[in-house]
């Protein structure tokens, strides 16, 4: 929606003489997005939330002191998932198989894990199910993310999606990203595909 508003037309975009916020969710839009949508005057706020636990559990709360820095650095802030709402007893973002927390360097990749009295209990009939997406007593997200130092999360890709070549980790999110980057680019989406060499 935010890059069909970016993309439309100057009449159409004329119209737009007001102040407009404007939630998103899941995985933030690229931040040349953000930036664009941003100075035609759309306040942008990021949410985070699966259907699992019952909607928005974290939100990118906006810090005073962010308003003066560039536009570009403003937007690379807001696509990040933000801190937990009260209704989470926690959060974390750890290796996923060892489940111990990775260091809040905004580098380190891990999974998200939530646990509260918001999150489901159990997948209706599937216990096998629910008893993976449970292991170690936190809800498994299958999205990874890195951990910053303020404690704001930021999502790089989903678990299922991380493309691996050559040994490397590689985001789709930060390609697409990237791609967004080119005034040729509208729309975006990087899957990975077989490699003779690279896998």
């Amino acid at each position: 929606m935010l890059n069909a508003l970016l993309n439309a037309s100057a009449e159409a975009k004329a119209e737009l003489n007001h102040e407009v916020n404007a939630l998103t969710g899941g995985a933030a839009p690229p931040a040349p997005l953000i930036q664009g949508i941003e100075e035609m005057g759309v306040r942008v706020t990021h949410a985070y939330g699966l259907t699992e636990v019952y909607g928005l559990v974290t939100l990118c709360a906006w810090k005073p002191e962010w308003d003066a820095l560039p536009v570009h650095d403003r937007a690379r802030l807001k696509a990040r998932q933000g801190v937990r709402y009260q209704t989470l007893a926690g959060t974390m973002v750890a290796e996923p198989r060892t489940m111990k927390p990775v260091p809040k360097d905004g580098k380190t990749l891990g999974e998200i894990f939530l646990r509260g009295n918001t999150v489901m209990k159990g997948y209706l009939k599937n216990p096998k199910a629910t008893a993976e997406a449970f292991r170690g007593g936190w809800f498994h997200t299958g999205d990874l993310a890195v951990w910053h130092e303020d404690g704001y999360m930021e999502i790089r890709d989903r678990l299922k999606d991380i493309i691996i070549s050559g040994g490397e980790n590689i985001s789709t999110i930060e390609v697409e990203d990237a791609l967004y980057r080119h005034p040729a680019v509208l729309e975006a989406a990087v899957v990975a595909g077989p490699d003779e060499k690279w896998g």
